[in-house]
């Protein structure tokens, strides 16, 4: 890719030069750095967990064979029609306060 002359996005920026091979180098972790400069509190607040945060009410992906006539009637409904297909199998199932 080349530098077009009338790409402002590729002119030179004084306050963000372009990297050298030793600054990639010499580059450290953002938290090392946070760490470094505020201290190992401020560096654990901004710490950020591996993957989505766990939700409390937990799904369980499940395979189930229904019938296409019931999966369409719940598709009509629009969007959240899956939760609300779940409501109706709460509200119905086994066990469940009548």
């Amino acid at each position: 890719m080349t530098k077009n002359s009338e790409d402002r996005a590729a002119a030179p920026d004084a306050e963000n030069p372009e990297w050298t091979r030793d600054d990639i180098r010499d580059a450290r972790p953002a938290l090392d750095v946070i760490r470094d400069l505020f201290g190992p509190e401020a560096a654990e607040t901004v710490k950020r967990g591996r993957g989505r945060p766990a939700k409390a009410d937990k799904k369980v992906n499940q395979t189930l064979r229904l019938d296409v006539d019931v999966v369409d009637a719940y598709r009509q409904h629009g969007p959240g029609w899956q939760a609300l297909m779940n409501r109706v199998l709460r509200e119905h199932m086994p066990g469940a306060a009548e």
